[in-house]
């Protein structure tokens, strides 16, 4: 059964030698992740958790039949009393970790993995079209414009949100030879707080988060950011190169209201930029930013301060240079724009000082920083044909 997991067994088993907990921890994730995205079965992701956790696995199916792993990968069908921390996914199906002692420091996280894993990969269709996956007719209706009154209604009801408790849609968009659903359902399996209700609805080439938390409301946004950055700190496994992943956060409101906060999440997915800092927009930060996203296409083209960072931008040491001043703009000193890029506050200066001299502006006043905000947004609106 072991070669059933292939070279993941041999990642699992290694993670308990890594020193450092946060490496771990982010470790753990991937691994599970990779489980996930294998579609492997349940004794395989019983096996591959009892390896990670170096303690016995095990896990209540729906058809009420048990599955119980050994950390050596063999089943063990014996009975003992050992302490279980266990989490019930409901239907009488459940997981578990057993451990004699002390709980290990990724305990919990291991087991909330294991849970989250066991939900998709062993969880009946039914029961994850129900609980996840939204009919796209549904979605379309509830954010439709022309759709009235009682047809919302109606909406709402089947995909099984709560009518009079505030919803924020959230628009995921990711590179075209990745599923941005799949990414989508990731991101809010990586947050610290458990979001129920989810619905997710692919849209095009975005997919539409419907999130109705029913408490720690404000702890949505700054969860997703976390698990954004922890998702770009990834590489890719087939070609290496870092993901694109770009997160837009509409506000929230109630459910008749979906499409605003649908609209405000597409306007604040416009406003992203693939990089750590970046990549996540919220719509309520905004702000009157938004009006930038009026301007038809060609006064964009047409205007000097663009056509002038279009130039600096056509070889690649211009283009660093203008990382280097955006995350100027962003974080508002050298130091912080350094820490962003990772580079060091002299390298990011020497930039900033160079496309200072191409432009012509004094990027030391509040008036200059502005001015390179704004062209460096219309900039970004007119490479990606948005108007």
């Amino acid at each position: 059964m072991r070669a059933e997991i292939g070279p993941m067994f041999g990642l699992l088993a290694r993670l308990s030698e890594i020193d450092s907990r946060a490496e771990a921890a982010v470790r753990v994730i991937a691994a599970f992740d990779a489980l996930v995205e294998g579609r492997v079965s349940a004794s395989t992701l019983t096996r591959a958790t009892a390896a990670l956790a170096e303690c016995t696995a095990g896990m209540h199916l729906l058809d009420g039949t048990a599955l119980r792993v050994a950390h050596n990968g063999t089943v063990d069908s014996s009975d003992r009393d050992v302490p279980r921390s266990r989490i019930d996914l409901g239907d009488g199906r459940a997981v578990w970790i057993e451990r004699e002692g002390d709980a290990e420091a990724l305990d919990d996280l291991i087991l909330e993995r294991f849970a989250l894993a066991t939900r998709v990969l062993v969880t009946p269709p039914r029961v994850i079209s129900a609980a996840t996956i939204a009919d796209p007719a549904l979605t379309e209706l509830l954010i439709s414009e022309s759709a009235g009154t009682e047809e919302r209604a109606r909406a709402i009801q089947l995909l099984g949100l709560v009518p009079n408790l505030p919803i924020r849609i959230v628009a995921v968009s990711t590179s075209e030879d990745r599923d941005p659903g799949t990414e989508a359902v990731a991101l809010v399996a990586r947050t610290r707080t458990p979001v129920r209700p989810l619905r997710v609805a692919t849209v095009g080439r975005t997919a539409g988060l419907i999130l109705q938390p029913r408490q720690n409301a404000d702890l949505v946004v700054s969860d997703l950011q976390g698990s954004v950055r922890d998702r770009l700190q990834e590489r890719d496994p087939g070609s290496g190169r870092s993901l694109d992943l770009r997160v837009g956060i509409g506000n929230l409101v109630s459910p008749q209201d979906a499409r605003t906060s649908w609209l405000q999440a597409l306007l604040a997915l416009r406003f992203t930029v693939q990089g750590e800092n970046s990549a996540v927009v919220d719509h309520a930060l905004l702000g009157s930013l938004t009006l930038l996203a009026d301007v038809p296409i060609s006064q964009i083209a047409a205007n000097v301060d663009v056509v002038a960072l279009q130039a600096i931008s056509e070889t690649e040491s211009g283009k660093l240079d203008l990382r280097a001043l955006d995350a100027l703009c962003r974080t508002g000193s050298l130091r912080l724009a350094a820490n962003s890029l990772h580079m060091h506050h002299s390298s990011i200066a020497a930039r900033v000082t160079r496309a200072e001299e191409r432009l012509g502006w004094d990027l030391g006043t509040p008036d200059g920083i502005l001015r390179a905000r704004i062209a460096l947004q219309s900039l970004h609106f007119l490479n990606n044909g948005e108007s």
